[in-house]
């Protein structure tokens, strides 16, 4: 090992320490379409043997935004890796494609290998969930980039699906009806605005416990992305579908029109499904506008799907068999933009 790289700041040892750490974490993760050990110059994949006639592989690349900030002032890192996984696995299981393998990318300001393997834990923890692969990744000290408590970490899915199957064209038309699936919580966008309302600002601390929450303010919001990937099986497999949405960055109002046609919009009832209390209370205390809210968060959904009426009841039952809690939420209409009734501060 370079002792001088070493004086410069990078311990290579605790790199190769990290490493051993990470491996029991990412064998929970393991597909029989895996080839070759952790640690090669890339990670390999046999899709050869997969069950699709005219396969399409489908990828996405995301990371955790500054809900990391909230991870280093809480020093708890179990989890942040589960919402990089979910923010790139729900990205493609919306397009109609079965996640397939995982990369991701940690630097950090110096190599603690007790927190790298909190951290890929959290990684291994939303792959399970997924049904994907960690197939490798980088782990980077990188001093005098960021501070010694600091990291940030990206990550990058690939799935596949029957192209016939794919969802890339909204097909809904007015009077289809808005499925919605339950978030967990804030998940992993909006946190600059939530920092800033209730921490920056001095209202509360990330350790403060007040109603109507039964855990610190900073527990609460670490609660980790929702993985949908069965969700999105259960919807696809209903056969009745015409469009998908992962409700993330941008809330409803960007999101909702991405799987709709040009010239629709939608119309939905916030008394229709039950919200995570995090969300009025982050409305209340930051007194924002219901156009802050429903363009910045999930507000307690974050999946949807335009079915046909007559099929609302039996997709709300696949989703029911698939343990999701879903609702009827709202509607297709005739002219575009996002409209909910009954939206206040």
């Amino acid at each position: 090992m370079s002792e001088a790289y070493k004086r410069a700041g990078v311990d290579v040892e605790a790199g190769y320490q990290a490493v051993e750490r990470m491996k029991k974490h990412i064998a929970r993760t393991g597909r029989p379409e895996v080839m070759g050990a952790l640690g090669g110059f890339g990670g390999m994949f046999d899709i050869s043997g997969l069950p699709y006639k005219e396969p399409v592989l489908i990828s996405g690349t995301d990371g955790v935004g500054t809900k990391l900030m909230l991870a280093f002032q809480m020093n708890k890192h179990d989890t942040i890796g589960q919402d990089v996984v979910a923010m790139c696995v729900n990205d493609i299981a919306v397009q109609g494609a079965d996640p397939l393998y995982f990369l991701d990318y940690l630097a950090l300001g110096k190599a603690d290998p007790e927190k790298i393997e909190q951290i890929v834990k959290g990684v291994a923890d939303g792959c399970e969930q997924a049904g994907c692969a960690v197939i490798g990744g980088e782990t980077a000290e990188m001093p005098g980039m960021y501070s010694e408590e600091e990291y940030d970490l990206a990550g990058f899915a690939v799935g596949a699906a029957e192209k016939a199957d794919i969802l890339a064209e909204p097909k809904a038309g007015p009077g289809d009806v808005i499925i919605g699936v339950a978030s967990s919580g804030v998940h992993s966008n909006g946190f600059s605005l939530v920092r800033k309302v209730l921490f920056e600002e001095g209202l509360f601390t990330m350790n403060d416990t007040v109603p109507p929450f039964q855990r610190p303010l900073g527990e609460e919001l670490l609660e980790p992305t929702k993985i949908y990937v069965n969700a999105a099986k259960a919807i696809k497999q209903a056969g009745t579908a015409r469009g998908m949405a992962h409700i993330t960055g941008g809330g409803f109002i960007e999101n909702v029109p991405r799987m709709l046609p040009d010239g629709c919009g939608a119309m939905f009832d916030i008394h229709s499904w039950q919200q995570p209390e995090i969300f009025p209370f982050i409305q209340n205390e930051g007194h924002l506008s219901p156009e802050d809210m429903f363009g910045t968060f999930n507000m307690g959904i974050g999946l949807m799907t335009a079915v046909p009426a007559a099929e609302k009841e039996n997709m709300l039952q696949a989703l029911k068999q698939a343990g999701e809690e879903a609702w009827a939420i709202g509607e297709v209409t005739d002219g575009g933009g996002v409209q909910v009734k009954g939206a206040t501060c």
